[in-house]
Protein backbone atom coordinates (compact mmCIF):
# COMPACT_ATOMS: atom_id res chain seq x y z
CA UNK A 1 0.00 0.00 0.00
CA UNK A 2 1.58 3.19 -1.06
CA UNK A 3 2.16 6.09 1.67
CA UNK A 4 0.59 9.24 1.25
CA UNK A 5 3.39 12.45 0.56
CA UNK A 6 2.76 14.84 3.21
CA UNK A 7 3.65 17.43 1.07
CA UNK A 8 0.53 16.68 -1.45
CA UNK A 9 -1.65 16.20 1.60
CA UNK A 10 -4.01 19.87 1.99
CA UNK A 11 -3.14 21.46 5.28
CA UNK A 12 -6.30 21.11 7.98
CA UNK A 13 -6.88 24.29 9.95
CA UNK A 14 -5.24 23.38 13.45
CA UNK A 15 -1.75 23.37 10.96
CA UNK A 16 -1.82 26.45 9.31
CA UNK A 17 -3.06 28.02 12.81
CA UNK A 18 -0.03 26.28 14.34
CA UNK A 19 1.95 27.39 11.81
CA UNK A 20 1.13 30.72 11.64
CA UNK A 21 2.00 31.02 15.66
CA UNK A 22 5.04 29.41 15.23
CA UNK A 23 5.73 32.01 12.40
CA UNK A 24 4.96 34.69 14.63
CA UNK A 25 7.06 33.68 17.69
CA UNK A 26 9.87 33.01 15.08
CA UNK A 27 10.12 36.80 14.46
CA UNK A 28 9.66 38.29 17.89
CA UNK A 29 12.25 35.84 18.86
CA UNK A 30 14.41 37.51 15.86
CA UNK A 31 13.76 40.77 16.93
CA UNK A 32 14.20 40.38 20.97
CA UNK A 33 17.31 38.92 20.14
CA UNK A 34 18.83 41.37 17.86
CA UNK A 35 17.88 44.59 20.56
CA UNK A 36 19.20 42.03 23.45
CA UNK A 37 22.32 40.64 22.10
CA UNK A 38 23.62 42.12 19.20
CA UNK A 39 22.54 45.95 19.94
CA UNK A 40 22.90 45.37 24.00
CA UNK A 41 26.20 43.28 23.37
CA UNK A 42 27.78 43.00 20.68
CA UNK A 43 27.36 46.17 18.70
CA UNK A 44 27.36 48.28 22.06
CA UNK A 45 30.43 49.54 21.64
CA UNK A 46 30.07 51.29 18.25
CA UNK A 47 26.52 52.45 19.43
CA UNK A 48 28.28 54.07 22.43
CA UNK A 49 29.59 56.60 19.60
CA UNK A 50 26.10 58.18 19.60
CA UNK A 51 23.97 60.00 22.44
CA UNK A 52 20.69 59.74 23.38
CA UNK A 53 18.88 61.56 26.14
CA UNK A 54 22.87 62.31 26.90
CA UNK A 55 23.18 58.58 27.72
CA UNK A 56 25.63 56.63 25.36
CA UNK A 57 23.30 54.92 23.18
CA UNK A 58 24.72 51.58 23.46
CA UNK A 59 24.39 51.94 27.28
CA UNK A 60 20.88 53.06 26.89
CA UNK A 61 19.52 50.39 24.46
CA UNK A 62 21.12 47.57 27.10
CA UNK A 63 18.98 49.46 30.18
CA UNK A 64 16.24 50.88 28.84
CA UNK A 65 15.46 50.17 25.25
CA UNK A 66 15.46 46.13 25.26
CA UNK A 67 12.95 46.39 28.34
CA UNK A 68 10.47 48.87 26.32
CA UNK A 69 11.06 46.14 22.81
CA UNK A 70 10.80 43.14 25.33
CA UNK A 71 7.34 45.20 26.36
CA UNK A 72 6.38 46.18 22.84
CA UNK A 73 6.99 42.41 21.58
CA UNK A 74 4.70 41.20 24.23
CA UNK A 75 2.02 43.46 23.46
CA UNK A 76 2.35 42.80 19.37
CA UNK A 77 2.24 38.74 20.52
CA UNK A 78 -1.08 39.41 22.42
CA UNK A 79 -2.23 41.50 19.67
CA UNK A 80 -1.51 39.35 16.79
CA UNK A 81 -2.38 36.22 18.64
CA UNK A 82 -5.71 37.70 19.30
CA UNK A 83 -6.02 38.21 16.06
CA UNK A 84 -4.75 34.48 14.99
CA UNK A 85 -7.49 33.04 16.91
CA UNK A 86 -10.72 34.88 16.11
CA UNK A 87 -9.49 34.05 12.08
CA UNK A 88 -9.11 30.17 12.90
CA UNK A 89 -11.67 30.14 16.16
CA UNK A 90 -14.36 32.70 14.74
CA UNK A 91 -16.98 30.81 16.95
CA UNK A 92 -15.50 31.34 20.18
CA UNK A 93 -16.41 33.49 22.57
CA UNK A 94 -13.90 35.09 24.16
Amino acid sequence: MPRDNPSTKPEIPHQRYWRANLQLVGVLLAIWFVFSFLLSIVWVEALNEFQLGGFPLGFWIAQQGSIYVFILLILTYALMMGKLDRKFHPDSHR
